[in-house]
């Protein structure tokens, strides 16, 4: 049927099925490990959690997001006492939902954490838009 009165009709596009979380954490495991030796020994106090979706609105189509102190601004990290680890999160749902097929969210998983992960070690995201991690 041809759109009527100049209306544009947007072609659909089949998104990945979203993954199940034991898939997608698997996936995750995956890309962390692909990341350099050198890079995760450097990680210091920070988890990688995966959650269906955020539930904050003004996050709107977060891919992941990282909370916490980076370590170029660490000084008197803790002050002496136990401190929580900082975390970056993944959200399954966001990702599945942008990606065409388990290749591409492979691919998007990867980017995904060497974004995050760049803030923990204080890169910003201008930083990461130039070097075309964004």
């Amino acid at each position: 049927m041809a759109p009527s009165s100049g209306q544009i009709v947007a072609p659909t596009i089949p998104l990945v099925e979203t993954v199940d979380t034991e898939t997608f954490e698997a996936l995750v495991a995956e890309a962390l490990d692909a990341l350099p030796a050198e890079l995760g020994d450097l990680m210091d106090n920070v988890a990688v959690l995966v959650a269906d979706s955020t539930d904050r609105t003004d996050m709107g189509s977060l891919l992941g997001l990282y909370e916490g102190v980076p370590l170029t601004h660490r000084e008197n990290y803790g002050g002496g006492g136990a401190v929580l680890p900082d975390r970056i999160v993944l959200y399954r749902e966001t990702l599945c939902g942008v990606c065409n097929d388990l290749d591409e969210l492979r691919r998007q998983i990867g980017v995904t954490v060497v974004h995050e992960v760049a803030h923990h070690f204080g890169i910003d995201d201008d930083r990461l838009q130039e070097l075309g991690w964004a």
